[in-house]
């Protein structure tokens, strides 16, 4: 019997998310499997993949043959590399201590790549929203000044339209101080 690791599709269209099984190859992609040995979820950044690694490691072990996305999965969780490690170790090229020395500096190295995305991640979304707060308050600027200048203008209108109203009423005033003016002096003549 063929047995493969693959992946089996759940979720809905445009999210999906994936059970990662251990099935005959003759069965349907979504039917039966022989166990499930984790899961993968591709809609987080980055990828939620929960996987029991000691059953994918001994169903590697027994020949089952991954398909290309459990592959990359797989060698993403070092499935693959801890295989081929015990593969040197039972030959005798490698000591079973050396073994776990690059197993854990390999496993270290890459903790260290997925907190270092995470954070940059989190980085990047703290600078975008910065970058559209100052955007935001530039535009703020932009229609404070606007209104402001409107509100000169407006002012300034207001005041042209005031001024225009009282210089009739003032020549007004004037032709009568002025008109008074006259009349009073060929009164004072008259007197005089």
């Amino acid at each position: 019997m063929a047995v493969k690791i693959r992946l089996q599709r759940h979720g809905k269209k445009n999210f999906a998310f994936f059970h990662i099984v251990v099935a005959d190859a003759r069965a349907p992609r979504d039917g039966r499997y022989i166990e499930q040995i984790g899961s993968y979820n591709p809609n987080t950044n980055p990828a939620t993949i929960v996987l029991n690694f000691e059953r994918a490691l001994a169903w590697i072990k027994v020949g089952a043959e991954p398909t290309l996305v459990a592959r990359r999965i797989l060698s993403y969780e070092g499935v693959l590399l801890r295989h081929h490690l015990d593969g040197g170790v039972a030959k005798g090229a490698l000591t079973q201590e050396a073994a776990d020395k690059k197993w854990n500096d390999w496993k270290a190295g890459r903790d260290a790549k997925i907190e270092a995305k995470k954070t940059g991640l989190k980085n990047a979304a703290i600078e975008a929203r910065k970058a559209a707060k100052a955007e935001e308050a530039k535009v703020n600027e932009a229609r404070a000044e606007a209104i402001a200048k409107k509100a000169a203008e407006l002012a300034a209108a207001q005041a042209a339209e005031k001024a225009a109203a009282e210089a009739p009423a003032e020549e007004a005033a004037a032709e009568a101080a002025a008109e008074a003016a006259v009349e009073e002096a060929p009164a004072a003549e008259a007197e005089a």
